[in-house]
């Protein structure tokens, strides 16, 4: 018997939580996406957790990456998955990227956030881990 591919992931919102905003690396992975094949919604910088779930809703998206270097990952990123779990989207993969401490990037892991990728990782990385299904299963 063999196991079950990952569930597809086509669909990609990128997202800037909070007062960040710069947003130069939130576009180079939104194009890096887009590049590679996905399709890519861009919210723009200064989303509140609410307007990224009801976007994500909205879209009708496979994953969300936030990209995020204020510092205030820890407040956003839990409500972020609340709002998201409020409207059903469960099966939402959510990843995340910019300055994140590794302690934080591992308590993140556990409340949800399925992958981190910190400054100067290389988009293939993220590619990779979206075609792979983004940590979800079939």
């Amino acid at each position: 018997m063999t196991a079950a591919a990952p569930a597809e992931i086509r669909r990609v919102l990128i997202a800037k939580p909070g007062l960040d905003g710069h947003d130069r690396g939130a576009k180079v992975i939104a194009r890096a996406l887009r590049d590679a094949g996905f399709e890519v919604v861009y919210t723009g910088i200064r989303q509140t957790p609410e307007m990224i779930a009801e976007a994500a809703l909205q879209e009708d998206v496979d994953a969300i990456g936030l990209s995020i270097l204020s510092g205030a990952h820890m407040t956003l990123f839990p409500r972020i998955v609340e709002e998201l779990r409020k409207r059903g989207l469960d099966d939402v993969v959510v990843w995340a990227g910019g300055i994140i401490p590794a302690a934080d990037a591992a308590k993140l892991r556990e409340m949800g956030i399925t992958a981190v990728f910190g400054p100067g990782s290389p988009t293939t990385e993220t590619i990779a881990f979206l075609r792979a299904g983004g940590g979800r299963s079939a």
